[in-house]
């Protein structure tokens, strides 16, 4: 009886792929940075662009929306031309892109500005994540630079009020944007120094027709869900929505019989990568759909500046930051699944506590919450993506990075407008009387308290708008928490517990 063939023991990284790891975060943690400042601008943007809260909307969600489109095409593209190189194309197209946006004379302008960001923020997240993917092929190694890269984006994500409030404080809401320009040449010229090239041996041919597909099928959804919580349930959104599912079935079964699929369909018959993505995306809808209004919450209700503002936000980023040192040693003792399934609960007890204290007075309660969402977030992100990266071979690493990172975009953009709509109406619900008021004010009340604040400049009707919003923040808050329950018992239930598994590699 022949013994057994054992595997080589993968390769240790060395210092300079720890090094190239630098660039990698940094590069993930303006993208972070650059989700979260905006919430911040919001009030001051909306009274230079005279911005509608329809307007708001799209502003803050059309770059998760373009990035969430393309995403599934920038990755499989990065495994084909090579990750570094489409990396650098990225960065240079995202610093570029930041300065339609800052200097943008219109809302609609700052739109579509914001549209070009998620096409170039497209190119830079698979790349970056499935470089990391590349450079440490070691469970281990991987697990410790997936940390690091997590807290990257964990940190940034966090990081964005405070920078945004030193810049709005000094300077115009543009730059906020301006900012991304010396973080992206730092980017480009040390990924050129320290990355090495990656890509798929073996990458076959390009689909084109998959990757248009894959974009009318995700935009058209999104879009839907979009408007049906806006403006209510019509032909507009059922048409849509249908569109969506048909070019979507269409999607799926072309990559079933594609000799070089855009997607490997067959990567959701991993329970580790399935569930994780699934729980992933409910994860960051919770997320993203209320702390896109937190910072508006603590300015327009909270009276803070934009810097006071930030400051307060710090509990999470020190949080988030700090929790990652335990992140590692709690994965190979408890594994994906419940480590996963652990944090998205301490997420959701975060949540609530945030909800009782958002209609009381003073801070201290806001800050503990904001330290339990931060201590849970920490590890979200750490353990899921160990977990995606560690269920499929390294070759496929860009393909399923950016099917990791389009449930990421899709809960942004969703998130932000189901939960951002329903912020909207609730607010409005809990309004007081307007009647009295001259119509084009009672419009501004109504329409959004950033646009209140500039029409009322104080009096009873602000403070009840105030409460209003308060209100209404307390209410999606709540409705985050549950959601992150749901997510935190199928990453439990569904994920396994066997530390950072790796997929075969061929």
């Amino acid at each position: 009886m022949s013994a057994p063939v054992m595997s080589p023991p993968a390769r240790l990284a060395g210092p300079r792929e720890w090094a190239a790891l630098v660039p990698l975060t940094l590069a993930v943690a303006l993208l972070a940075v650059d989700g979260t400042v905006l919430a911040l601008a919001v009030p001051s943007l909306t009274v230079d662009l005279d911005a509608s809260s329809t307007q708001l909307l799209w502003i803050g969600d059309i770059y998760s929306f373009a990035l969430a489109g393309l995403l599934i095409s920038m990755g499989t593209l990065a495994d084909r031309i090579g990750r570094k190189r489409l990396l650098v194309i990225g960065a240079a197209g995202f610093g570029l892109a930041s300065l339609l946006a800052a200097f943008a004379p219109g809302a609609g302008w700052l739109i579509a500005a914001r549209a070009l960001l998620g096409v170039a923020g497209a190119t830079l997240m698979p790349s970056t994540l499935s470089i990391v993917r590349n450079l440490f092929p070691d469970d281990r190694q991987r697990t410790r630079a997936v940390a690091i890269w997590s807290t990257g984006g964990a940190g940034g994500a966090a990081l964005g009020p405070i920078v945004g409030g030193v810049l709005l404080e000094h300077f115009w809401w543009g730059s906020v944007f301006v900012i991304n320009l010396p973080v992206m040449v730092l980017t480009v010229v040390t990924v050129l120094w320290l990355v090495p090239e990656s890509r798929n041996p073996r990458p076959g041919r390009f689909d084109l027709v998959s990757a248009v597909l894959s974009v009318i099928a995700i935009v058209p959804l999104v879009w839907a869900v979009k408007h049906t919580t806006h403006d209510g349930a019509d032909g507009f959104g059922l048409g849509a929505a249908l569109a969506g599912l048909a070019f979507g079935l269409i999607f799926v079964r072309r990559q079933r019989i594609l000799p070089d699929p855009l997607v490997d369909v067959t990567l959701f018959r991993r329970p580790a990568f399935a569930g994780t993505v699934l729980a992933s995306f409910i994860a960051i809808f919770a997320f993203s759909g209320l702390l896109y209004f937190f910072s508006q919450y603590l300015q327009l209700v909270q009276g803070y500046s934009p810097l006071r503002a930030g400051l307060r936000e710090l509990p999470l980023t020190i949080a988030s930051i700090v929790v990652v040192v335990v992140a590692v040693p709690m994965i190979a003792r408890f594994g994906v699944g419940r480590s996963l399934g652990a944090s998205l609960l301490v997420s959701a007890l975060g949540f609530a506590v945030l909800s009782v204290f958002e209609t009381a007075d003073g801070y201290a309660g806001l800050a503990l919450g904001l330290v339990v969402i931060g201590l849970g977030v920490g590890i979200v992100f750490t353990a899921a993506t160990d977990a995606v990266l560690g269920s499929v071979p390294h070759e496929r690493a860009g393909a399923a990075s950016a099917i990791s990172e389009m449930s990421y975009e899709l809960g942004v953009a969703v998130g932000i407008a189901v939960l951002g709509s329903l912020q909207g109406v609730l607010y409005r619900h809990h309004l007081p009387d307007l009647s009295g008021l001259p119509r084009p004010v009672g419009a501004a009340v109504n329409d959004s308290l950033a646009r209140a604040t500039q029409a009322l400049g104080g009096g009873d009707v602000l403070a009840g708008a105030r409460h209003a919003f308060a209100e209404a923040m307390q209410a999606t808050s709540w409705i985050a928490a549950v959601l992150l329950v749901l997510a935190g018992v199928l990453a439990w239930k569904v994920v396994p517990t066997s530390p950072s598994p790796s997929a075969p590699r061929s």
